[in-house]
């Protein structure tokens, strides 16, 4: 399984010639979602969640099909029938190949006055973990490689250092990153690197490594 850094927190994964595509957001390029056959889709905010990217992809490859939540799934299954599948925590299905287990249900507090949306994590084969905007633990898993949202509005470096203790990966690789000055990296590198206990890691836009 090969893995491709899009900017912020999409990522693109490939195995048997086959592609799934997670996140296509605002951020992300405009041709993030082009070439896949799965799009994955985490919950409703705008870096997350593209309109146009998504439909970019989707009318790119007419077998291309969309598993996300319900807020999500109600935009798009119009657009898109019998392509837009809807999706919680404790769900399992295959997309382009992939064994898919969806966990979480809530994405995190960004401040108590607002409310909280839904917010769901994909774990990839047994073995990679996507969470969106939560740091949820995939329960009874054990993952190999963290998507780790290091840096956004709900988040400080102490949770996400704890989060990848609590979730013992054997590596983590950075997403949710764009907004994230290159001046402060080696700061989040050396804290995330030298106190959460895993390989810790990021890719620039564009550039891939071996999962799984």
């Amino acid at each position: 399984m090969e893995l491709t850094k899009k900017t912020h927190a999409c990522v693109r994964l490939e195995k048997d010639g086959q592609t799934l595509v997670i996140d296509p957001g605002v951020f992300s390029e405009t041709d993030a979602a082009v070439g896949a056959d799965a799009i994955l889709v985490t919950h409703e905010h705008p870096d997350h969640f593209h309109e146009d990217r998504l439909r970019t992809g989707m009318a790119a490859n007419p077998g291309a099909e969309i598993w996300t939540l319900a807020s999500v799934a109600e935009q798009l299954a119009a657009a898109f029938p019998g392509r837009v599948h809807t999706v919680g925590e404790g769900d399992t299905f295959t997309a382009a190949g992939f064994d898919v287990e969806v966990h979480g249900q809530l994405h995190a507090v960004i401040h108590p006055d607002l409310p909280r949306i839904t917010n769901v994590g994909f774990l990839l084969d047994g073995s990679v973990f996507h969470p969106g905007d939560a740091l949820t633990v995939p329960q009874g898993r054990r993952v190999d490689t963290l998507l780790l949202p290091v840096h956004a509005p709900w988040n400080k470096v102490a949770e996400i250092i704890d989060y990848v203790r609590e979730v013992a990966p054997r590596r983590a690789i950075d997403i949710h990153d764009s907004l994230l000055q290159d001046h402060a990296r080696p700061i989040y590198d050396g804290l995330i690197g030298g106190l959460g206990g895993a390989d810790h890691g990021r890719l620039a836009p564009g550039a891939h490594t071996d999962v799984g």
